[in-house]
């Protein structure tokens, strides 16, 4: 039996016979199955993640009758919840029921604010994910093509939908700020190809798979140009017509989320969700990142002491952004680089990890239509069944320093976002939302912890790389300021930009690209800090309550066990394990 199960099982105390559970289980497994269903059917590109190919042919549907259809839903959703009587429920049984209720709660509480008015992000959106349309399908048999291509003929509507909603934003003040649209627009001018065959959806067509039968491969790949041609190519021109033309004069002129239609309400509602925490205050979290921000800059002054550098904090991060030696000279560098660091982690996993998962993963350069406007690096899970992908961002080499690497891949890959996530994939016996289910500040925080046991396991090698380090947490210290400063606290973008520039080595570039992304997505920025503050306070509670019986592989196992968690329910499990641990059993 998964340690996930074991260790489930002995989250509380409290036996509850079969014959009692029975009724409440099966209503639970029930609800369980009726709201996947009905998200597989609602958003197709979800279906096609969670490895359900039933809906391969169609893109959603994002009108605002099919967006009042899904909260109608989900209110359904949560009445049925509530009828369950939780106490009578076994114990594994139990976490998904807080898990569940937290997801469906938060998507009413957010569905209220019609969100997606504005859809789209400063580096990601509708526009933008379809351009990894090709990975997601990942084509394979005659019939993968057929679907693949009827999604491609799709997509004019799904644009269309959008653009609408879009310019019901415009008319209700609802619009994503004017100040970071040059960036998107370099997104949306860099889909409009000339021809199918320049296009990163045509990949498919340009090698098939053996399992494909030669006399079919010159219709699917005549179906697939007609589609690109006819469809695809004038919906991405159109768009961008009407992106410039009419979303961008239009824009909003200010940055913060208070300042939209119900502003307030909604970014404290974005705080509670992406901390998933139900008290957390962006007055709080501003106080708390300003007191991370003093710590770690403290630890950063320590190493330019000990390289003996002759200069003050600002010259040493002039330093740090324009030598030479700290940059890779060919992309090709950068990805070899990134890819002997993260071998090198693998190699020290199982000293600090009991289960390790299944699944691999692979260093990949970030897609070329996405680069410019992409942070430095990201994790790409794919669909279930699937490779996980390290993205590493080799546009502009000048800005991507090779000082950060040693953490971007900790954070990216492993024990980071590939290690987590896969075990979730992995999990037996829960219900498939908890497959892909991921709160941001367990996810973030586990990832940002993840660069902080890098010390521990031996692989910074240099003080630069260590001050690299210590500038990966300082950002996201900073982010707890920045964010609530410019969405709660009348922050200007400049005030942002000296913030992280006067407290990091992240070059300038990157520093524009994530004060971008943070004023496109309020709040979940919040998640890293917040979730790796409470990972370290729970290792070390744990630490001081089992004293010689605390075991570090045990513990990260029970922090992983069962996938992605809420802080609070994570906290539950914890003191779980440590009871268990005391009596010797696990």
């Amino acid at each position: 039996m998964r340690l996930a199960l074991a260790f489930l099982v002995c989250l509380t105390m409290t036996v509850v016979s079969p014959a009692v559970a029975a009724p409440a289980s099966k209503a639970l497994a029930k609800l369980f199955a009726d709201e996947r269903a009905f998200v597989w059917r609602e958003d197709p590109l979800t279906a096609t993640g969670d490895g359900v190919r039933s809906y391969d042919d169609r893109l959603p549907t994002v009108t605002p009758a099919a967006q009042a259809r899904r909260l109608a839903a989900d209110e359904v959703f949560l009445k049925r919840l509530k009828a369950i009587n939780r106490a009578r429920l076994k114990p594994q049984e139990q976490v998904s029921y807080d898990l569940f209720q937290f997801m469906v709660e938060q998507r009413i509480a957010l569905g209220r604010f019609k969100e997606w008015r504005a859809p789209f992000l400063s580096d990601s959106g509708f526009f933008a994910d379809l351009l990894q349309l090709d990975s997601l399908h990942d084509p394979r048999t005659v019939k993968d093509y057929e679907t693949y291509i009827a999604r491609l003929n799709d997509v004019p509507r799904y644009f269309d939908e959008n653009s609408a909603n879009m310019r019901q934003g415009m008319r209700d003040g609802f619009t994503v700020p004017s100040v970071i649209l040059e960036g998107v627009s370099r997104i949306v001018a860099g889909a409009q190809y000339k021809k199918p065959e320049d296009a990163p959806l045509w990949k498919p067509f340009a090698k098939f798979p053996d399992d494909v039968p030669e006399a079919e491969r010159a219709r699917l790949a005549a179906a697939g140009k007609a589609a690109l041609e006819r469809a695809v190519i004038p919906a991405y021109a159109k768009l961008q017509r009407f992106f410039e033309n009419e979303y961008r004069p239009a824009a909003r002129k200010t940055i913060g989320a208070t300042d939209l239609p119900e502003g307030r309400d909604y970014y404290a509602a974005l705080v509670r969700y992406f901390t998933t925490l139900p008290g957390a205050t962006a007055d709080e979290i501003h106080k708390t990142g300003l007191a991370e921000v003093a710590r770690i800059r403290a630890e950063m002054d320590a190493i330019i002491k000990h390289v003996k550098y002759r200069g003050d904090f600002a010259s040493f991060l002039e330093f740090l952004r324009s030598d030479a030696q700290f940059y890779a000279k060919t992309p090709e560098q950068l990805l070899r680089e990134a890819a002997w660091i993260s071998k090198e982690i693998d190699g020290k996993l199982p000293q600090f990890f009991g289960h390790l998962p299944r699944m691999t993963y692979t260093v990949k350069p970030v897609p070329e239509a996405l680069a410019p406007n992409y942070t430095g690096g990201r994790y790409n899970p794919g669909p279930l069944g699937a490779a996980g992908e390290y993205w590493v961002n080799t546009y502009a080499l000048n800005t991507r320093p090779l000082y950060v690497l040693v953490s971007l891949s900790l954070h990216e890959a492993v024990p980071g976002h590939h290690l987590q996530g896969s075990i979730s994939r992995e999990l037996q016996n829960v219900p498939t939302f908890r497959l892909n289910f991921y709160p941001h500040a367990f996810g973030e925080g586990w990832a940002l912890y993840g660069e902080k046991l890098g010390e521990e396991m031996g692989v910074y090698h240099t003080p630069y790389q260590r001050f690299g380090r210590l500038t990966y947490e300082m950002w996201r210290a900073c982010r707890l300021v920045v964010d609530t400063g410019m969405h709660a606290k009348g922050w200007t973008r400049d005030q942002a930009l000296a913030f992280l520039s006067e407290n990091t080595a992240l070059s300038k570039h990157e520093i524009r690209t994530e004060i971008d992304r943070y004023i496109a997505w309020p709040g979940q920025a919040l998640a890293y800090k917040v979730g790796e503050m409470k990972i370290i306070e729970l290792r070390q509670k744990a630490a001081a309550a089992l004293g010689d019986k605390f075991d570090l592989r045990l513990f990260h196992d029970a922090i992983l066990e069962s996938g992605g968690v809420t802080l609070p329910v994570l906290e539950r499990r914890i003191d779980a394990y440590i009871a268990q641990a005391r009596r010797g059993r696990r």
